[in-house]
């Protein structure tokens, strides 16, 4: 059996798609008071066809106006509290999930993110993404973005 490699690009353009083929409106907004408001110029959530595109979110408190957590443990567990409060305000889950990136501050933490990472996704996770980058907003240590399918 041969197998292809298709880009990620390609991959996600091709669940894009897939997602858009339902009836309605091509692009929703949507939006939750459970975690902190956009803070500039994107949307919470925005949802294409089945599929529900999360914003990076990261670990701010509800008022968005500063950053909770000094350990990569805590500021982890908040970011997935609040993935799990936007999903669950559109009717999901974590089971829902089917790509995530995560960005770290630092890959030396990297198995204490996956730890509690783990104890969110617990039985057939997404893919997932996860790269270190140089400087996240506002200074914190970690940001994840995920990608939902309605069913």
């Amino acid at each position: 059996m041969t197998r292809t490699l298709l880009p990620l690009g390609a991959l996600l353009s091709a669940a894009l798609l897939a997602g858009c083929g339902s009836t309605g409106p091509a692009k929703q907004i949507h939006s939750t008071g459970d975690i902190y408001p956009a803070i500039g110029p994107y949307s919470q959530m925005v949802q294409t066809g089945n599929l529900v595109f999360l914003s990076g979110v990261i670990p701010l408190n509800k008022a968005g106006n500063a950053v909770q957590g000094t350990t990569i443990d805590e500021q982890t567990r908040l970011v997935l509290d609040y993935i799990g409060a936007k999903l669950k305000s559109q009717g999901l889950g974590f089971e829902n999930v089917v790509m995530s990136t995560v960005y770290m501050k630092n890959l030396n933490d990297f198995a204490a993110m996956n730890k509690i990472y783990a104890e969110y996704f617990k039985s057939q996770p997404p893919a997932r993404a996860t790269v270190e980058v140089a400087r996240l907003p506002r200074d914190v240590l970690i940001e994840i973005a995920v990608v939902a399918a309605k069913p």
